[in-house]
């Protein structure tokens, strides 16, 4: 009997299942075919349907993560400071599947490092989520709840220490718990509030 549209469609469904098991348990330095076949329940050879080579498999695991991430439910905010804090407070791994993501995508770095094409891939894309930070802290200028000054700059900043805040959660969870994760971004949010505007005539300690 011949497969069917459905069956191919149940069939694609399970197989990113089964990577995204393989990379929830052990990140891309397990990803190999072997390991997505056997948590599959099927052979190699039916992967390579799929993924000719290793570096299609790579590809695949990394957009099913971009994908993953992006759908995954964000908080609803307002705008200003509210809206940059929610924008952040999304990216740390405060639940299961937030902390799940973010050990993938710490895992993933060392490959698209050793990746030119995937390495500006991963550029780029953090180079849109400054962007759009950068936009959501003009605004908080704008009404007033941010002090003057280059939002581009600001958002790069903000999301390094977000980035680096991701990693000490990840390595050291019972350091960083969700709700300590939380206090030191609020600590950070502060700070930018209370820096000096660069028109405001202060005084800067040198």
């Amino acid at each position: 009997m011949p497969r069917t549209k459905g069956d191919h469609d149940a069939r694609r469904r399970d197989v990113s299942e089964a990577v995204w098991r393989v990379l929830a348990a052990h990140g891309f330095g397990g990803l190999t075919m072997r390991a997505v076949a056997t948590e599959l329940g099927a052979t190699t050879g039916l992967l390579t349907h799929y993924f000719p080579t290793k570096r299609d498999l790579v590809t695949y695991a990394l957009d099913l993560l971009d994908t993953r991430s992006a759908s995954r439910p964000r908080r609803t905010a307002g705008t200003g400071m509210s809206a940059v804090r929610a924008a952040l407070l999304d990216i740390l791994p405060l639940t299961g599947d937030a902390t799940v993501s973010n050990r993938i995508w710490v895992s993933s770095w060392d490959t698209a490092l050793a990746d030119p094409e995937l390495s500006d891939d991963y550029a780029r894309k953090y180079a849109r989520s400054r962007d759009k930070l950068r936009d959501l802290v003009a605004a908080a200028q704008e009404s007033g709840e941010l002090p003057a000054g280059d939002p581009a700059r600001i958002a790069a900043g903000a999301q390094s220490f977000v980035l680096g805040l991701v990693v000490q959660a990840l390595f050291a969870p019972e350091t960083f718990p969700p709700d300590r994760q939380a206090e030191l971004l609020d600590d950070y949010l502060a700070a930018l509030v209370s820096l000096p505007s660069p028109n405001d005539g202060r005084a800067v300690r040198t």
